[in-house]
């Protein structure tokens, strides 16, 4: 008698069910109509509580001095020596405002707060969208303690569809290698249920956001 794996027979199923088609059996469902309710309010706003609501913190800025000053504030509560960025840009700003900043990353050193840019910020579940084109690279999203997040309120979309649309018009050429979706601090509860904070990244997450930067 033919022995089959119960791998084999569920690649015969499937097969079976490809050639042979059926016409769809719930008639009556619309698949269509959008999954979530729309939004009541701008998606700035949602996005700030959902943020919250996923243990991030949100900070808006009326402009750059704003910003800045903000930061001060929370470098300053946070005892932070100083703070580590990747990005020229970022790093020009801070030096300029007389805040310390490092640009690289020792293999065994611990970052207390790196600063980076997002490419989006998705309003359904608070999400920050960041990739590896960004110039922070890939290991300032995971390696602090804390993240901070430097944003514009346009970059606020409305679900993550929007930001995946975002993303393939933002680079026309070729997706980033990595695109991470960050929703609030790093936890984990898979060791005895209990919660853990920072178990695969950031304790604390913070969004800065301006009208423009």
């Amino acid at each position: 008698m033919e022995e089959t794996t119960s791998k084999e027979k569920i690649l015969k199923k499937i097969r079976s069910a490809l050639i042979s088609t059926r016409e769809n059996p719930f008639t009556e469902i619309d698949f269509s109509s959008p999954v979530y309710n729309e939004f009541n309010d701008v998606p700035v706003v949602h996005f700030a509580m959902n943020l919250n609501e996923a243990g991030g913190i949100f900070v808006y800025c009326e402009n750059e001095k704003t910003l800045i000053d903000n930061l001060k504030l929370l470098i300053k509560n946070k005892k932070w020596k100083e703070v580590f960025t990747l990005d020229k840009r970022i790093g020009t700003l801070l030096k300029s405002e007389g805040i310390k900043v490092k640009a690289s990353i020792g293999k065994q050193e611990k970052i207390d707060a790196g600063i980076t840019f997002c490419d989006f910020l998705v309003a359904r579940f608070g999400s920050v969208v960041v990739s590896s084109a960004l110039s922070s690279g890939r290991r300032m999203f995971a390696y602090p303690e804390a993240h901070i997040v430097f944003a514009t309120a346009s970059q606020v979309v409305p679900e993550l569809k929007d930001a995946l649309s975002g993303m393939k018009k933002k680079y026309p050429a070729a997706l980033p290698s990595q695109i991470t979706v960050i929703r609030g601090p790093s936890r984990t509860a898979d060791i005895e249920k209990t919660l853990v904070m920072g178990a695969h990244g950031p304790r604390e997450l913070y969004v800065f956001m301006v009208d423009d930067l």
